[in-house]
């Protein structure tokens, strides 16, 4: 009864022809006689009807677990042989995507293996399985993102003349065209999908290089990816050169100007890069040389620059520092409370200038409110930005040169006073 429900149960039906190939003695007969059934299965001569129940019993849990554990197989077989297809027409055919990647990291998940910092297992060790474009491809694609970039910049430039985003049929009537830009455009992303994904491991290769110097592996895979784009639509297949080998400088130098311009909290200029890696260059080959730490001088006299850009740019390729870093791993003192601060925050100038601020108010009292009011106004004492003539007079309503006499008036009145002998003491 139990081998009767296995073979039925329609979940292992596909499963059933690995069956036979399982090592059992002898394959079930449906009218095998008792004497041959017993002679051969068994080498002895049963006839006892106990024996014949225990030996098909025994025979029928074996082949139960048999049918078990092939079903097992196949279902873990299928999980894992399992091939992802891509929906999309190439020149090729459908492009297929290998289930070795699939079954290379179950098996390192089934060993505890993690993905590291959101990055797949498959592009950080640069194994993508796509191939590089043949001569042919590298041709039709590059054309057809060319064509695609060119739509793409025509329909922003009518965009931005006309404010609002044209149609398709607009953009083709504006440049002639009788072709569907639809259809070019859905070509143009197509390819440059398809070049992205052939040339990932290049992009992969070069940005490993750069790790470590201010951007995540996966910005620097951004960067490389945008840079293989940009040399795409300058690449000229007439000359005769390999896309690789063209794309690689393109991919290079995206790389290292989102390191210069995105790796510091304060961006340099590109000059002032450049400078800083020269100095660092010069720098290891004179330590090697020396012995020692090279000094302004002798690095400027290398790299035949004058002694102050060295060391303007040393200061400026400086790291910045946190002043709420602790100093020690032990203690809980900031780097901020032990930095001095500028003279103005200092006790005896606080003290110096709250002395002046009572002087000043003592000597404005001997004037009117409105002598008063236009000297606070013009020379801005209570904290307010100093204003011109012409916005006081719009103020009070009055003309720019009566304002002006009055201020003149108020101070000729201030320096006659007594008071204002006690202000030469703060005079430096």
């Amino acid at each position: 009864m139990a081998v009767t429900t296995i073979c039925s149960s329609p979940a292992h039906s596909t499963t059933l022809p690995a069956i036979s190939s399982l090592k059992t003695h002898q394959p079930l007969q449906p009218h095998i006689p008792v004497s041959s059934f017993s002679s051969t299965k068994f080498g002895t001569n049963l006839v006892s009807n106990d024996a014949l129940l225990l030996a098909g019993a025994a025979q029928a849990v074996a082949l139960a677990r048999a049918a078990v554990q092939a079903a097992k197989e196949a279902v873990l077989a299928a999980a894992e042989t399992g091939e992802v297809w891509s929906g999309r027409e190439s020149g090729n055919g459908l492009v297929k995507d290998g289930c070795d990647g699939g079954i290379r990291r179950r098996r390192r998940r089934r060993k505890g293996v993690e993905e590291k910092n959101g990055v797949s297992w498959r592009i950080s060790r640069g194994s993508v399985k796509s191939r590089y474009l043949s001569p042919g491809e590298e041709v039709e694609l590059c054309l057809c993102l060319k064509e695609g970039a060119r739509l793409e910049e025509a329909r922003t430039r009518i965009t931005k003349v006309q404010g609002r985003e044209p149609t398709s049929k607009q953009l083709a009537k504006d440049l002639g065209m009788k072709q569907s830009v639809d259809k070019i455009l859905c070509d143009g992303r197509e390819s440059r999908e398809r070049i992205a994904q052939s040339y990932r491991r290049l992009v992969v290769s070069i940005a490993k290089g750069y790790q470590g110097k201010g951007l995540s592996f996966r910005d620097l895979i951004q960067e490389g990816c945008i840079g293989l784009l940009r040399g795409v639509e300058k690449f000229e297949p007439e000359r005769g050169h390999k896309l690789s080998t063209y794309v690689y400088w393109w991919i290079k130098q995206a790389i290292i100007k989102a390191v210069a311009s995105e790796s510091r909290i304060i961006r340099l200029p590109g000059h002032v890069c450049r400078m800083v890696a020269r100095i660092a260059e010069a720098s290891n080959l004179l330590s090697e040389k020396l012995g020692r730490l090279p000094t302004h001088d002798e690095v400027a006299e290398v790299l035949d620059v004058h002694i102050s850009t060295v060391r303007l740019v040393s200061q400026r390729s400086r790291p910045p520092i946190s002043l709420d870093q602790p100093l020690s791993d032990r203690g809980h003192m900031t780097l901020q409370e032990i930095i001095r601060g500028s003279d103005e925050t200092t006790p005896e100038n606080m003290v110096k200038k709250q002395l002046i601020k009572q002087e000043v108010e003592e000597l404005l009292k001997t004037l009117d409110k409105r002598e008063e009011h236009i000297l606070r106004l013009h020379f801005g004492i209570d904290g307010e930005p100093p204003r011109s003539y012409e916005e006081i007079a719009r103020q009070l309503k009055l003309s720019r040169e009566r304002i002006r006499q009055i201020n003149c008036t108020a101070l000729s009145k201030l320096r006659r006073t007594s008071v204002a002998d006690d202000l030469e003491l703060y005079v430096v």
